[in-house]
């Protein structure tokens, strides 16, 4: 690949300089995709070789090649090499002396910001693996498996959930009673229309999950706003504001958004509303796999003895978003009405991705990832707390959390949360204001920063340009 060679002989790193080697060596492929020196679906040279080249360490080179594959410049093939991604579509020439602008990706896919919130750290995903799965996949499809799938999801791929589920979080199902969804906000759309009557009142956390809210409000359903304070949802608010409700949504490992985790008291009291008024739970386990510090509680639906609770799953915090595939385990008196309603208003989701995915649990690759997930998070959060509290010193407060996937950066009462991300977004950064996600006004402020895709050696750079940001 001479015009490979070519385009990265020029490559040459500032040892002397303030930014790091790998930003460096990012920066120079990142412009000369830009300048068309490197065109798409053209070959990288590898990792050793360029770091021979440059005289540096190979992971310096990886975790530069890491972050162009991640931002969607790059593509990586395992053993077969890493190439410019082949759907970059360059901007025409421009003109003598002008600045060089970036291609655009023909996909749409948007560079992931920092402190961006829902995302896992796509960036170490085991894209090759997922590949040779997915090819092997894609090699068995035959017969029955091109027509249209299962509406409640792929035999095989609920064998793997329940088998997952009863080992992970103690909730004993069987694979009849999981049902494959398009995703959590798909689930729950479905699940109120199952459930309730126009207009039907449902038990809402106080601030909460606002695609959720969304989801059940285009179904008609009417969302309360419950008060969640350091034990989650308050019940008995719950039980004096809305006693004829027929449905609580609740996320009891790490709350969404503030983190908490719903009590041992607060749970039971939960179930046995539930129980008493024939009501249903939905609870939203979405990133429960990923708990830092002490023991976490088991599944909501691990103790629930009267058969009144649906856990909704995904493997959007897990795996990736993009591949749109989440799961409910139903209570057994409601299997029957749920298989019904989906074969009546849907076809099942996509063969492939869920075959791809009962092999991923199958044989044991989605636990090995999880493991290495969790280190890497751990260690991730730890150093962006460590750089918020050295760069903003006592003027901050980050709330304390045992979980979850993102820091709650508290500000004082009053704060224009909303404005501060305005203006942390001019900086190039993507923070979530706390505000969004209360029903009404909002009785705390503060920022949401995601830390799955902050590298620990980035963590520093990114909390001083977000305190120069907002401060």
């Amino acid at each position: 690949m001479p015009q490979t060679r070519t385009a990265l002989n020029s490559v040459r790193l500032d040892r002397s300089a303030r930014t790091a080697l790998h930003e460096q060596i990012y920066e120079r492929i990142r412009l000369a995709i830009a300048n068309r020196q490197l065109a798409p679906g053209e070959r990288l040279p590898s990792a050793r070789s360029l770091a021979s080249q440059l005289g540096t360490a190979r992971g310096t080179v990886d975790t530069a090649y890491a972050r162009l594959t991640g931002e969607g410049y790059l593509l990586a093939h395992g053993q077969a090499g890493t190439t410019v991604a082949p759907m970059l579509r360059p901007d025409p020439a421009p003109r003598p002396g002008a600045p060089a602008k970036m291609p655009v990706s023909t996909d749409r896919a948007d560079r992931i910001l920092p402190f961006q919130m829902g995302l896992p750290a796509l960036d170490l995903f085991p894209r090759a693996l997922w590949a040779r799965l997915t090819a092997r996949a894609a090699r068995r499809l035959a017969g029955p498996g091109l027509a249209y799938p299962d509406p409640a999801g792929l035999p095989s791929l609920r064998e793997a959930i329940a088998a997952y589920l009863a080992v992970s979080r103690g909730v004993a199902c069987q694979p009849e009673q999981v049902v494959i969804t398009g995703g959590y906000q798909v689930a729950l759309g479905i699940l109120a229309r199952l459930l309730l009557r126009p207009g039907d009142p449902v038990w809402f956390e106080n601030p909460g999950y606002f695609l959720a809210r969304r989801a059940l409000e285009a179904a008609d359903a009417r969302p309360v706003p419950v008060p969640v304070d350091e034990n989650g949802l308050c019940v008995d608010i719950a039980r004096t504001h809305a006693p004829d409700a027929r449905l609580a949504v609740v996320t009891p490992a790490h709350q969404s958004p503030t983190g908490v985790a719903l009590s041992l008291p607060r749970r039971q009291a939960l179930l046995a509303w539930a129980a008493s008024a024939g009501a249903w739970i939905v609870e939203d386990d979405y990133d429960s796999e990923f708990h830092y510090v002490g023991r976490k509680l088991p599944a909501l639906k691990s103790i629930d003895t009267a058969d009144r609770v649906i856990y909704a799953g995904s493997f959007s915090k897990t795996l990736f978003p993009g591949l749109r595939l989440g799961y409910l385990v139903m209570p057994a008196t409601l299997t029957g009405p749920m298989l019904a309603a989906l074969d009546a208003g849907r076809r099942g989701e996509a063969v492939l991705g869920q075959s791809v995915a009962a092999d991923f649990l199958a044989e044991g690759h989605f636990a090995r990832h999880l493991r290495r997930m969790r280190t890497l998070y751990a260690a991730r959060r730890q150093a962006l707390a460590t750089a918020l509290e050295a760069a903003f010193g006592n003027r901050i407060e980050l709330a304390p959390q045992a979980g979850g996937l993102s820091i709650l950066m508290r500000l004082a009462d009053g704060t224009d949360d909303a404005g501060l991300v305005r203006r942390a977004r001019a900086h190039g950064l993507a923070p979530t204001a706390l505000s969004g996600y209360f029903i009404g006004s909002a009785s705390r402020r503060g920022l949401l920063l995601g830390f799955t895709n902050t590298p620990e050696t980035e963590a520093v750079r990114h909390a001083r340009t977000l305190m120069r940001a907002i401060l």
